[in-house]
């Protein structure tokens, strides 16, 4: 385990500048709000600030302000955050990042969790915080590419736990992909965890709806096949023409832009403005980081690696004390009793604003439920 600190070469970014320069901005685009995807006057202003205006190295100082290391585990090369908590006998929490976004996500819950004291909460709450950027994300090298992204992801998240960093019991937290991690890691490794958080239901456990559905679990059904009919055009190339949306994706920075500013705006509790829930720093930050790691196409893993354990009625149900905090503009968001259909559900909150990126939407609220739920767990 070695110290790490966020370094990107001047080359690169002064490559990416040399690129934004050159956008070859279509002549006229058939409308210019958000109606076909991303808007082309939204995606001009921003693809300016970040070739005129934003300022790398000053977000690259922010990032280092936390610590972080590198390991090796089982081939793949894992980044991970490290803060200690301060508190009298701070909980190992890890934290498990989704999609389009990496650890990133997680700085402003960082020290919400790690020293709640200081943020309105209690000195007996703390945690000591593990964030991980994925394999494949970020600073972390992919994964082999055949197998369970989930499982091998998990895999090595237990070992970094356990092994490298010597903790024998922990908590863990996800959200999107992370959320499938974190499934996998109740699944496979029960004994070392005091409990799960998540922020909804996986999607995988649509694939396989129940037969004998109530009204509520039918009308999330209905409104999530509606869903995955008119929105998840996405995963379906992700996971099943990886190679062919690539090589524009890594290329381009404005079509690497185009790409994932749709999804934080059609996710995230904005109605409509992306930057009233993310500062044009936050956005082009994550861009940054996906354009200089040139980690856009292993990203796309764990939708073309999808995981292989059973999700219909037929699949074990997770016994590890569950929680979860759903966000009233969050996607597919099902009722509590289609989760109780596979998991032990010890806490149901449901909060009234912040959509798919909690963590960056709605920070305090979600520390404190994570802090609400693992304080009997402790």
């Amino acid at each position: 385990m070695q110290p790490f600190q966020v370094n990107i070469p001047q080359s690169i970014l002064d490559d990416l500048r040399a690129r934004l320069a050159h956008t070859r901005w279509p002549a006229e685009p058939t409308r210019a709000d958000w109606q076909q995807g991303t808007s082309p006057a939204y995606l001009r202003e921003l693809l300016t600030y970040w070739q005129h205006d934003f300022d790398w190295r000053q977000q690259e100082a922010q990032l280092n302000q936390v610590a972080r290391f590198h390991t090796m585990i089982e081939g793949t090369a894992l980044h991970f955050i490290h803060e200690r908590g301060r508190g009298p006998r701070p909980l190992p929490l890890l934290l498990s990042h989704g999609w389009p976004d990496s650890s990133w996500q997680f700085l402003k819950l960082i020290p919400l969790l790690t020293d709640p004291a200081a943020h309105g909460g209690r000195a007996e709450d703390a945690f000591d915080v593990v964030v991980p950027d994925l394999p494949g994300f970020g600073f972390s090298t992919p994964l082999p590419p055949t197998g369970s992204f989930a499982g091998h992801s998990a895999s090595r998240l237990q070992q970094l736990m356990t092994t490298t960093l010597g903790y024998t019991r922990y908590g863990a937290h996800g959200s999107d992909v992370g959320s499938l991690v974190t499934e996998r890691l109740a699944l496979d490794y029960a004994s070392s965890l005091s409990g799960m958080h998540l922020t909804g239901v996986p999607f995988t456990r649509l694939f396989v709806p129940p037969t004998d559905p109530s009204t509520e679990e039918q009308q999330y059904l209905t409104a999530s096949q509606h869903w995955l009919a008119q929105h998840a055009t996405y995963a379906t190339l992700q996971a099943n023409e990886p190679n062919t949306l690539v090589p524009g994706l890594r290329d381009s920075p404005a079509g690497l832009a185009a790409w994932l500013l749709d999804k934080f705006r059609a996710w995230s509790d904005c109605d409509g403005n992306l930057e009233t829930r993310f500062s044009k720093e936050e956005l082009l930050t994550n861009l940054t980081l996906y354009w200089a790691t040139d980690t856009i196409g292993s990203s796309f893993a764990p939708y073309y690696q999808g995981d292989q354990v059973p999700q219909g009625l037929g699949a074990p149900k997770i016994e590890v004390p569950t929680g979860f905090t759903t966000f009233a503009q969050d996607l597919l968001r099902a009722p509590r009793s289609f989760a109780e259909r596979f998991y032990n559900v010890q806490q149901w909150i449901e909060v009234p604003a912040g959509g798919h990126f909690p963590a960056l939407e709605e920070p305090t609220a979600l520390a404190e439920s994570i802090r609400t739920f693992f304080r009997p767990l402790r």
